[in-house]
């Protein structure tokens, strides 16, 4: 990734050209598993944390029926400040075993709260070799698990909700999965940046330290119940590596009003149920 200036005081100083290199090993399993898209662990650059993002296959291109791995760019949205705006030039490719190039681009790209996803790109063999002239300063594994995935829920009633007056991220009880401590984290009016949405995450409990070269493959649906009809209203990621996520989730989960709104089933009173499910797929190493 090349250089990369904000709009916000202080100043980053001197830009510098980190490298990553991220190894999908067996692409077969990970496309197997259905997900939409697969993000690395963060990779530091001038403050920010940055994550890469491939969408395993893309075949619905007007007149193209070969399938297309979709590459990007994701700055962190908590690295950023109200006002931030993040310019990045860079460089993305995927290594073509065959002929021993890269095949990609270059872009560029205006990052900020709102927007922290640079545009999907498309590699395909008929896109431009790009010469890769130094080695990876940063070099991360994925393996995708081919049975044996490891799945857990957890459902969180909340009857104080009415009594949080504030801004401070809210634990669930801690549970266990896969011999790994969870929790549901909830920002109940919004976190630092949102102020009229319900934000709501699952994080790896922070006694549970993993490595980097330990990290878990992640894929996760976090659902707020209508206690009204018995429906979820629901979101789902895409594949996520912990630690380096450090937690999966959105800030914009549910709009506020939509929350608080009586007939629409979220809160009743003070309570809300939140639940959480996801499953482990994978990891950053093959033990």
């Amino acid at each position: 990734m090349g250089n990369a200036g904000s709009t916000s005081p202080p100043s980053l100083g001197k830009a510098h050209f980190p490298h990553l290199e991220w190894k999908i090993h067996d692409f077969s399993a990970l496309l197997k598993t259905g997900t939409k898209s697969a993000k690395s662990s963060y990779l530091h650059c001038s403050g920010y944390k940055w994550f890469l993002q491939v969408t395993p296959s893309t075949s619905k291109r007007t007149g193209v029926e070969t399938p297309y791995v979709g590459l990007c760019l994701k700055l962190c949205w908590s690295s950023l400040e109200p006002g931030d705006t993040v310019n990045a030039a860079f460089e993305l490719s995927v290594y073509n075993h065959s002929k021993r190039i890269y095949c990609g681009y270059k872009a560029s790209h205006n990052f900020d709260l709102e927007n922290t996803l640079s545009k999907n790109e498309f590699t395909s063999p008929q896109k431009k070799d790009v010469v890769v002239h130094k080695k990876a300063s940063t070099i991360q594994n994925l393996f995708i698990q081919k049975k044996g995935f490891i799945e857990g829920t957890y459902t969180w009633t909340m009857d104080n909700y009415l009594e949080l007056n504030t801004k401070n991220l809210v634990f669930s009880p801690t549970f266990e999965v896969g011999g790994h401590k969870w929790c549901i984290g909830m920002y109940p009016h919004g976190d630092r940046h949102i102020t009229d949405c319900v934000s709501l995450y699952l994080f790896l409990n922070a006694s549970d330290e993993l490595s980097a070269e330990s990290g878990m493959a992640v894929e996760l649906t976090l659902s707020i119940l209508n206690q009204k009809n018995g429906k979820h209203f629901s979101m789902t990621t895409g594949l996520f590596v912990l630690p380096g996520a450090i937690g999966g989730g959105w800030p914009k989960f549910l709009p506020l009003q939509k929350f608080k709104d009586p007939s629409a089933g979220y809160l009743v009173g003070s309570s809300c149920v939140v639940k959480a499910d996801f499953t482990i797929v994978g990891s950053s190493n093959d033990g």
